[in-house]
């Protein structure tokens, strides 16, 4: 399909990102599922084979080498990327408050999702320069805003400090890019039932994917260097 957007959506066989993944489709685009597990991403491609052209790449955040593999194979498949969404992350047991939290548990967590994100926002960057208009979704959330968590008894600190972590990396990689084409955003689902919480959430993955799936096809005119949920812009 002429003019068809490549996207590529990390931790993809899942929740929020299986959403973010379906809703690109339904938007025209081209999809490459990430996941680190091969079985469970083509499960997941299985499932939304009649939602567009969906595929399976292996993407795994602590792992240079599968990172270097897929770009390598999408420099080779289609020369560019329009959209990256980095969804992926985890929720690590022994988190917790500064107080309790285990120092191992906190740096797991800052190690794949802000690390991890950083890793691979650096490998596929080339390949959205060479898009038309580049976006790139950085999946945070209400907890890595400094604001917001000052104002209530949110005590998951290792969690906490990776996403405020990535909301570094969306302001900085904006103001860097800022010259050019591409966009660079932070989505804050709101409490979604994933495994992340084990389901207690009060929102739908569709929910929760919502507003990313609006950074990743924000027009020229849409902003870039911020946060925001399908309520709208949240503070830093």
């Amino acid at each position: 399909m002429a003019n068809q957007k490549i996207a590529l959506v990390t931790g993809g066989n899942k929740g929020i990102g299986f959403e973010i993944v379906r809703g690109l489709l339904q938007a025209g685009c081209r999809v490459y599922l990430g996941a680190r597990e091969a079985t469970k991403g083509q499960q997941a491609v299985a499932e939304l084979a009649t939602e567009g052209d969906v595929r399976f790449l292996e993407v795994d955040l602590t792992s240079q080498a599968t990172l270097d593999a897929a770009v390598a194979y999408l420099q080779r498949e289609e020369g560019h990327l329009d959209i990256l969404v980095n969804n992926a992350g985890i929720n690590v047991p022994g988190d917790g408050s500064p107080i309790n939290a285990d120092v191992r548990s906190v740096e797991q967590a800052l190690q794949t999702n802000f690390l991890g994100t950083l890793a691979v926002t650096q490998a596929f960057l080339p390949l959205v320069k060479q898009a038309a208009a580049g976006r790139i979704v950085n999946v945070s959330s209400p907890l890595g805003s400094l604001t917001i968590v000052g104002q209530h008894d949110w005590a998951l600190l290792g969690y906490s400090a990776s996403k405020a972590a990535l909301n570094m990396l969306t302001v900085q990689l904006a103001f860097e890019l800022r010259d050019t084409g591409i966009k660079v955003n932070s989505a804050a689902p709101g409490y979604t039932a994933t495994d992340l919480n084990g389901f207690e959430g009060t929102d739908t993955p569709a929910q929760g994917a919502a507003e990313a799936i609006r950074l990743a096809l924000l027009p020229a005119e849409g902003p870039s260097g911020t946060m925001s949920s399908s309520d709208g812009i949240l503070p830093w």
